[in-house]
């Protein structure tokens, strides 16, 4: 069965965000699902969601929200799933740090991986690094990537030198 990786936020003012999460996923030929749930507006579909999603083929939660972000640790709660959390920084966030902390500062028991403010892209390179440490063509693709990564860094130095 391939591995899937769902995408929720809170809203869809999060979906800016999030877009960098499922370009990059999609760049990696990784399906995704993706959906708003809101932990405060549509607690009955967040408990339906975390409590599901593993029988629907997902092998990793990515979960942006802004403000209160309560999204990423409450789906953690419910999923056996891994759950990677995206603070977003949101019109009545409070310098983005209310986010951060809401997902970083989970109690002992309930893991949620959390990356940078506004981290998108990188919500989607670690759900990708996690369903390659168990599948061999998904490791092989960041791996690949890793490399351009590499490479682009080799040719702006190279640049930058031959022309000054």
């Amino acid at each position: 069965m391939n591995k899937k990786v769902a995408i929720i936020m809170g809203s869809t003012s999060d979906l800016p965000i999030m877009q960098q999460a499922i370009d990059i996923l999609k760049e990696l030929d990784i399906e995704t699902e993706v959906d708003v749930v809101s932990a405060h507006r549509t607690p009955e579909k967040m408990f339906d969601f975390g409590t599901t999603a593993h029988e629907r083929g997902i092998a990793v939660i990515i979960a942006g929200a802004g403000g209160a972000a309560h999204l990423p640790g409450m789906v953690a709660s419910l999923s056996p799933l891994p759950v990677i959390g995206v603070p977003v920084k949101s019109s009545n966030s409070i310098d983005g740090w209310d986010s951060v902390l809401s997902i970083l500062q989970m109690p002992g028991g309930v893991p949620v991986a959390t990356v940078a403010l506004d981290g998108g892209k990188n919500a989607g390179i670690l759900a990708a690094q996690i369903i390659g440490a168990t599948q061999e063509d998904m490791r092989s693709r960041i791996m690949a990537y890793k490399q351009s990564l590499k490479e682009k860094v080799i040719a702006g130095s190279k640049q930058l030198r031959d022309n000054g």
